[in-house]
């Protein structure tokens, strides 16, 4: 059985191990939160280095994508080289092939939200949190014609400045990813506990978006507080990844309709992109920055994965 583990910096509340089978091959996908503990997570990446068929580095990116450049997060980068044999991935790859696949697929069968076939594409608004994060997601996006917004400057930064161009988000990131790649990492991204401690300082925007797309931690730190009376994401679409049963009712008691995850569930959860990505470097046999974008299309076509859509809303 080959076995992948995830390492995130984020909450141990959200730990999980499953086995499952890809392509016909027995795995044991595990993920193992250190609670926002840089140097537990150094240590931890050490020990499993060559015990494990892969390694995924969940709550914290390795690479920032966008426009084709790469960006390189100093924190991140320090865990990786704790492992010198074992492939260690962060979901980029993933998130830059299979999340434009995803997208693509939701928006042609008109699934990405309730009323899309009503009201018509151009009509839906979608706030992406962190294009960033997520750049593959948000420009495949930025294709559909959609309204977009992407929250960069408002989530990571503090700053009441949406942007709603693939160009302006372009700029932004070539002037300001080489600095804040060098920043500790915290000051950028919810981590340990801080995953747990919501924010809504920014409910504005998410009463304009009809979908909300991006990392669920993103999401979720920043939605509005729980209202019986108007429950304010009635009706909405959530794009992201990794959700938990937890996260589901979080989701619910706001009135969320749809839940649309990237990843597919296993034992009631979606796993993080990371985690996915190792089983396909395992099934590879690869190192990570020799795959190219056929390589990661050739497995997930193997896989047969679908975008998962969780209906809360009769």
């Amino acid at each position: 059985m080959r076995h992948v583990v995830s390492v995130s910096i984020g909450s141990s509340t959200r730990d999980k191990r499953v086995e499952a089978e890809f392509c016909g091959e027995k795995f044991l996908v595990e993920r193992i939160g250190v609670d926002g503990d840089l140097e537990r997570a150094r240590q931890m990446i050490g020990e499993l280095d060559g015990k494990v068929a892969a390694i995924g580095l969940g709550g914290i990116d390795l690479y920032l994508i966008v426009g084709g450049r790469r960006y390189v997060i100093r924190d991140a980068w320090r865990l990786a080289q704790a492992a010198t044999r074992t492939p260690v991935v962060d979901g980029s790859g993933l998130k830059n092939t299979w999340e434009r696949v995803v997208v693509e697929r939701v928006t042609s069968r008109g699934q990405l939200h309730k009323e899309q076939q009503q009201r018509g594409i151009g009509d839906l608004k979608v706030l992406v949190t962190s294009a960033v994060d997520r750049f593959g997601m948000a420009e495949a996006l930025g294709t559909t014609g959609c309204r977009l917004m992407y929250g960069d400057l408002i989530f990571a930064l503090g700053l009441p400045a949406p942007l709603t161009r693939l160009w302006q988000l372009r700029v932004v990131a070539r002037l300001a990813l080489p600095v804040l790649c060098r920043q500790p990492f915290e000051r950028l991204y919810p981590t340990g506990k801080e995953q747990e401690a919501p924010s809504p300082r920014y409910r504005k925007y998410y009463q304009w978006a009809d979908v909300i797309a991006g990392d669920t931690h993103f999401v979720k730190r920043f939605m509005p507080p729980v209202d019986e009376e108007v429950p304010p994401l009635a009706g909405k679409t959530i794009l992201s990844n990794t959700t938990t049963k937890e996260d589901v009712e979080q989701f619910r008691r706001r009135g969320v309709a749809r839940i649309i995850t990237t990843t597919p569930r296993m034992d009631g959860r979606s796993f993080g992109t990371n985690v996915m990505e190792g089983v396909v470097v395992a099934l590879l046999g690869k190192e990570p920055r020799e795959l190219s974008q056929d390589d990661y299309m050739s497995v997930l076509e193997r896989l047969g994965w679908e975008p998962s859509i969780l209906e809360l809303e009769t």
